[in-house]
């Protein structure tokens, strides 16, 4: 008897050792295509390019199941940089996806706001604070400028106000896009 529950508690320490080396040697990562491409999109994760956010449409573009010009928030610029970095010509935005707007935050009028929560179901990055029956306001740090939760708010006291171009949040420009404006 003990030997047979011996024999089985050996069979299965040796099964097990064998599952762990497996899963450590033949361990299969992410696409790093995708994750490329990924890096290249604007993560507002708004849904504009017809996937539920920046890494679905990515895995869809490294995939060959999406073209590299369907994002809006990313704008021509974002198209040119996947354009290069996939080797393919570049291509219009799609405009059937929506177009390019400056970029922006949402601002909640805390007067006009019932504590619906029905934009912070919305939100895809969790950037509205609040309780049921009470106040909501933006966290603008995470806001992303999707615009998901303008549809659902009843009263209508969200607006999207453009984020200007400053110090804080201005951002590098694509190295082709540089040389094209130095030469023209």
């Amino acid at each position: 008897m003990f030997t047979a529950v011996g024999v089985m508690v050996g069979i299965a320490v040796v099964i097990g050792l064998a599952l762990g080396w497996s899963a450590i040697r033949f361990r299969v990562e992410g696409n790093p295509l995708a994750e490329k491409i990924d890096r290249i999109l604007p993560q507002t994760q708004c849904g504009q390019c017809g996937f539920p956010g920046c890494k679905p449409y990515a895995n869809a573009i490294a995939n060959g199941e999406a073209d590299i010009n369907q994002c809006p928030p990313g704008g021509e610029d974002g198209v040119k940089q996947l354009a290069e970095l996939l080797g393919v010509e570049v291509k219009p935005l799609d405009e059937t996806h929506g177009t390019p707007k400056p970029k922006s935050v949402a601002i909640i009028d805390e007067q006009i706001c019932i504590g619906c929560t029905l934009c912070i179901q919305a939100c895809p990055v969790d950037a509205i604070v609040g309780a049921a029956k009470q106040m909501h306001t933006i966290v603008a740090a995470e806001c992303t400028g999707c615009e998901l939760c303008l549809p659902p708010c009843p009263v209508d006291c969200i607006a999207m106000v453009a984020i200007e171009e400053d110090l804080p949040h201005w951002k590098w420009k694509h190295p082709v896009v540089m040389m094209k404006q130095a030469a023209a």
